[in-house]
């Protein structure tokens, strides 16, 4: 007999888990994990546009962020590894989490004193220590997330999370422009690190996730001493190293290729091209802003002040539709959302910029296009609510979806795999973005981005069909 019922609470009782103490708090973290990410990705972009740092430049830039997507070789030992003082005093995830915010702000106020002319090698260097620490305070504050709560708090959770990671969008985009606009890019990138201390004071107030040892820990724990027992004839010390690595590194990727067999290689090639298209889109979304002529207000104004009011809603709905129908079905909708959108960047470019661009010999494009090019707001705004309120539903869809996927027994570690399929492919592919608008302009390039979307929506339906076959299946006597 098929099974019928249906447990999932009700749109009521929807609402009510963002009241929740513990996703309360997950908006104070995402805050923390929001702020840095745009002050090395296209914050800095404007930053080095402004004084005439050419795109293929800027574009090979970008590949700064690529520690947000290679996080899963460094997680097993922020998974596994006490930290001398911190973890004892503050636990394995809190501890970590405030060596990683320390070495953010360290990293900002090197940023802040830079010179994008004279000393770009050390921006560069202080934007990789920027990107370093904030990857590993991913690492623990998604750790942290998922041991928290239970299953069904975790779209409510991955909501909060959004919506305060994009407050700190808000706060590093249109905050950090306003700043230097009307200061400069010292003040900006300052005042970036003093409300990034947001997040040591959080990590004070919050209590540590039990230590649970539940079936998969245990059988983790076997693992192990099975392993060890195959080693009995080496020497004490390297048999300890061996068993560490082999229980830390190599058995968080076993139990997920054995829990989900060979299917773990297509939801890994989903995860890879789920958002890839938003990824190289956004690298040259700010050098788009400036050759098309709009100022630093401009671009705060509408893709950053209005652009976060789009993807608060985005990431709101994107919880409710997780807790009321579940983590795959919503996937359909937020794999359509992520590249279709970027249509109406390619018709925003069609509209002029590109009928200048184009024109202009390659080798005297290096300045952004004079003002008198501009489009008109409201086209930018149109195309700003398409991308940032799908941006915001798809980026919790996809929080809750990879949540499900993790095993408590390596949280750590296989979200981080997870995440770093999610951005590797489009932050590699984005580091060539600048070189392809040189060749195609920029309404090629989005049109490009938002064809690149189709293969994981089609994926999403094939996940949510097999999802609905295997919740229809006759219940086993």
């Amino acid at each position: 007999m098929a099974a019928t019922t249906d447990a999932r609470p009700g749109w009521h009782e929807a609402l009510l888990a963002y009241l929740d103490r513990r996703v309360v708090a997950l908006f104070f973290l995402g805050f923390a994990a929001g702020l840095p990410y745009l002050l090395v990705f296209s914050t800095l972009s404007t930053w080095l546009r402004e004084f005439g740092v050419d795109r293929a430049t800027i574009g090979f830039l970008s590949w700064v962020s690529t520690f947000y997507s290679i996080k899963v070789l460094w997680a097993p030992i922020v998974d596994r590894l006490p930290l001398p003082i911190l973890t004892t005093t503050f636990g394995r995830r809190r501890g970590w989490m405030l060596l990683a915010q320390a070495g953010i702000i360290a990293g900002l106020i090197g940023m802040a004193v830079a010179d994008p002319k004279e000393g770009l090698s050390w921006l560069v260097a202080c934007a990789l220590l920027v990107a370093f620490s904030s990857a590993t305070q991913d690492i623990a504050i998604d750790a942290f997330r998922i041991e928290s709560a239970p299953a069904e708090l975790q779209g409510p959770l991955a909501g909060s999370y959004n919506f305060g990671y994009r407050v700190a969008l808000l706060v590093a985009g249109a905050g950090a422009l306003y700043i230097a606009e009307f200061e400069s890019w010292f003040s900006a990138y300052v005042g970036m690190a003093l409300l990034m201390l947001a997040g040591p004071l959080t990590v004070f107030l919050i209590p540590e996730p039990e230590n649970k040892v539940d079936r998969a820990s245990l059988l983790q724990e076997d693992r192990v001493v099975a392993y060890m027992a195959r080693l009995r004839e080496m020497p004490a010390r390297l048999k300890s190293i061996l068993g560490w690595l082999y229980g830390a590194v190599l058995c968080p990727f076993l139990d997920f290729f054995r829990r989900i067999g060979w299917f773990a290689l297509v939801i890994l090639l989903f995860i890879g091209i789920y958002k890839l298209s938003d990824v190289i889109m956004g690298v040259m979304a700010s050098p788009f802003y400036i050759d098309a002529g709009f100022s630093k207000t401009d671009i705060a104004n509408v893709t950053k002040l209005y652009g976060f009011i789009m993807s608060v809603a985005g990431g709101l709905i994107g919880g409710l539709l997780v807790a009321r129908w579940g983590v795959v079905k919503p996937l359909i909708i937020g794999a359509a959302l992520v590249g279709l959108p970027n249509l109406l960047f390619a018709w925003l470019a069609y509209q002029g910029i590109d009928q200048v661009f184009l024109t202009i010999p390659p080798l005297e494009r290096s300045l952004p296009l004079p003002s008198g090019s501009a489009q008109d707001l409201w086209l930018l705004a149109l195309a700003i609510s398409g991308d940032n309120l799908g941006g915001g539903i798809a980026g919790t869809v996809l929080i809750g979806y990879l949540s499900s996927l993790t095993s408590t027994a390596y949280t750590a570690t296989q979200y981080a795999l997870f995440s770093s399929f999610m951005s590797l492919p489009g932050r590699f592919i984005g580091g060539w973005s600048g070189v392809m608008v040189e060749d195609v302009g920029y309404r090629d390039f989005f049109a490009w981005t938002a064809v690149i979307s189709l293969p994981a929506i089609a994926i999403a339906i094939y996940l949510a069909r097999r999802e609905r076959r295997r919740d229809s299946a006759p219940a086993v006597p």
